[in-house]
């Protein structure tokens, strides 16, 4: 027969095995685990690069392209104009709210405002033709151009949007959890995430034009549609707050840009871009 001490070594023993496994199996799992089911918002700022386009320009006495025409952004640098609601509008910002479909898969909608402006006072090549009435403004510039080179100076044409190069779009993206390469072990601490995604969206300008001497026009406009990739990586802090780092390139169609008050006067163009973003935000579940 079991004698009495050894009964209680391992009755003991069992309810320290016992204990050990209740233990284990209540603690709490890290909030970081899982995503599914969350909510995330982010606010931040971009630079950008353009790719050369040409530009085409018509109107009831005018049909002419600008070719090869190079753009550059226009930044605002480290600003407090980033944080005041009345003037976030200035600056070059990224907008962003999206949600967790799975762990590793969200879905979001976002708005790039970007700012394009055209290179101005230099030499271009001009196809195409100008024939204003010789009584009205801007008819010192008629002549007909077959690829030749023209001096394109302030006075005949402004082109800028810069209130903005507005992309507003809808992303599917990936998020991986890398926090492992790193020998992270406290992700709801510090976590690292590697991140890419698909987005297409409408370009929606306020373009700042003043062509041929004709009064300056800057309306919003729906003028296109874009298509864009992103890869980047974002560090979530104690769960609910992230800096995210993205390189965003795309592809920009616009057919019908408003360049005055004259509904029959327009412009097209197209080109590649280059985004770099750095964005802070907040993820969350309701």
């Amino acid at each position: 027969m079991i004698s009495q001490n050894l009964k209680a070594y391992l009755g003991l023993a069992l309810f320290l095995l016992s204990f050990k496994i209740v233990a284990q199996d209540t603690q709490p799992v890290k909030y970081t685990a899982s995503n599914k089911g969350k909510f995330f918002v982010s606010w931040g700022g971009n630079r950008e690069s353009f790719s050369r386009s040409d530009i085409h320009f018509k109107g009831k006495d005018y049909n002419f392209t600008i070719k090869d025409v190079a753009a550059k952004d226009k930044p605002k640098g480290w600003h407090i104009d980033y944080l005041n609601p009345t003037r976030i509008t200035i600056p070059q910002t990224n907008a962003k709210i999206g949600y967790f479909i799975s762990d590793k898969y969200t879905v979001s909608l976002g708005l790039d405002h970007m700012k394009y402006v055209m290179h101005r006072n230099r030499t271009q090549t001009v196809d195409g033709y100008i024939n204003l009435p010789a009584n009205e403004t801007g008819s010192q510039f008629n002549g007909t151009f077959d690829n030749e080179d023209v001096f394109i100076s302030s006075d005949f044409l402004k082109f800028e949007h810069t209130n903005g190069l507005n992309y507003v779009y809808a992303e599917f993206s990936r998020f991986d959890d890398i926090s492992k390469l790193f020998n992270l072990q406290n992700t709801d601490k510090f976590q690292i995430n590697i991140t890419e995604g698909l987005a297409s969206g409408i370009l929606y300008p306020k373009t700042n034009t003043t062509l041929l001497q004709k009064d300056r026009y800057d309306e919003f406009h729906l003028a296109g549609y874009g298509v864009s990739l992103h890869a980047g990586l974002n560090f979530t802090f104690f769960k609910h707050f992230f800096m995210q780092l993205d390189l965003k390139g795309g592809y920009i169609n616009m057919p019908d840009i408003r360049t005055t008050s004259n509904t029959a006067e327009s412009a097209s163009q197209h080109f590649l871009y280059l985004q770099r973003v750095i964005a802070f935000g907040g993820v969350f579940r309701i």
